[in-house]
């Protein structure tokens, strides 16, 4: 059945867009957050725009620019392919319309330590309450 187009337009906002973005890339493969970590995340928090996401819907245009932090070990090259993919095809979906341009910077690796390797379990032997429990008389 085909869709049945109706007269008038949509208008979607720099803000919902960014959501978009947002909420698409945190679910992406390797992306630990969006944005940069230290003075850039504060000066986004303080002046309450998000940092990481930049949307420019100025004419007639798309514009995209995101900074990613990206955990250790993983291919960036393909995380950010993948995030690209991600992005493209959800505001394809959303709004029907496609990004002219997207620029994708790693900012920063997320290196987390070493958890400690897991220790071996304790020789069994008597304890002191198996004794004590035994009934034995110990002197």
């Amino acid at each position: 059945m085909p869709e049945a187009h109706l007269p008038g337009q949509a208008l979607a906002t720099r803000r919902a867009v960014t959501d978009i973005v947002r909420t698409v890339t945190l679910g992406s493969y390797g992306v630990i957050d969006v944005g940069g970590a230290g003075l850039a995340r504060w000066l986004g928090w303080l002046f309450g725009r998000p940092s990481g996401v930049r949307v420019s819907l100025a004419d007639d245009r798309i514009t995209i620019d995101l900074r990613l932090r990206v955990a250790h070990g993983v291919p960036i090259a393909e995380v950010a392919r993948q995030v690209e993919s991600a992005v493209r095809f959800a505001i394809r979906r959303a709004l029907r319309r496609e990004v002219d341009r997207l620029t994708i910077r790693v900012s920063s690796l997320a290196v987390r330590p070493a958890s400690e390797p897991p220790r071996p379990p304790a020789a069994p032997g008597p304890g002191s309450s198996d004794l004590a429990d035994s009934g034995t008389d110990v002197a």
